[in-house]
């Protein structure tokens, strides 16, 4: 995969999205339109399927040099050898850790992404040396529907005084992006407006068209 500073659409196989479809048919789209990560979100499965659709995105994401991450489970993202391990401040700080280096006590393994919610939590995030942190939700997002929007006034918090790599994420959609350019985002993540459309490669190619011009 390309460098993460270098990544600027995050996609998702979200099982909630899946829509009956198999997940690597769902990912080979996404690499198709130009996606430079998937992360595999499966909320509520077992770790069994989540297992599963793990490795059919990951067959297709090692073909197309994508960057996969695995959500929450970072044992799996490990034994996957995946890129990243995404988790969510309760799952790395609540379950005791400091430091993303305690989840890898040999010094390999997946790098690690962490969710942020306020300023307090990204510095927080940085000091434990994450790879890169989700800025969000920016919006209301059906994907997380009872998360409070942390509004673009976040987007510039973070454009002002985050200098690692760092995603924009929530509610996201084609509609609302160039505000959130605007307000200094150079990475976005994106569920639902991707994986909803008629044609998902065709709509990531429009995000890419977008953020490469800026």
């Amino acid at each position: 995969m390309k460098p993460i500073l270098d990544c600027q659409l995050y996609g998702f196989v979200d099982t909630a999205y899946l829509h009956g479809r198999p997940p690597e048919v769902v990912a080979q789209q996404l690499c198709d339109g130009g996606v430079d990560l998937i992360q595999v979100r499966a909320k509520g499965a077992s770790l069994e399927s989540i297992t599963r659709v793990s490795k059919a995105v990951q067959r297709v994401t090692r073909a197309a040099g994508v960057g996969l991450v695995i959500n929450d489970h970072f044992e799996l993202a490990r034994q996957l050898e995946a890129d990243f391990c995404h988790m969510g401040q309760e799952d790395f700080f609540d379950a005791g850790f400091k430091h993303a280096n305690q989840l890898r006590p040999k010094g390999s393994g997946p790098g690690v992404g962490l969710s942020t919610h306020r300023p307090e939590e990204a510095a927080r995030a940085l000091r434990a040396q994450a790879d890169y942190i989700a800025i969000g939700p920016i919006f209301s997002t059906a994907t997380k529907p009872t998360a409070q929007p942390v509004t673009l006034d976040y987007v510039r918090w973070a454009a002002k005084n985050v200098t690692g790599p760092w995603f924009a994420i929530g509610g996201i959609n084609l509609g609302n992006l160039d505000e959130v350019i605007a307000a200094g985002a150079r990475r976005v993540c994106v569920v639902s407006d991707i994986l909803n459309a008629p044609d998902m490669a065709a709509r990531c190619r429009e995000y890419k068209n977008r953020l490469i011009r800026v």
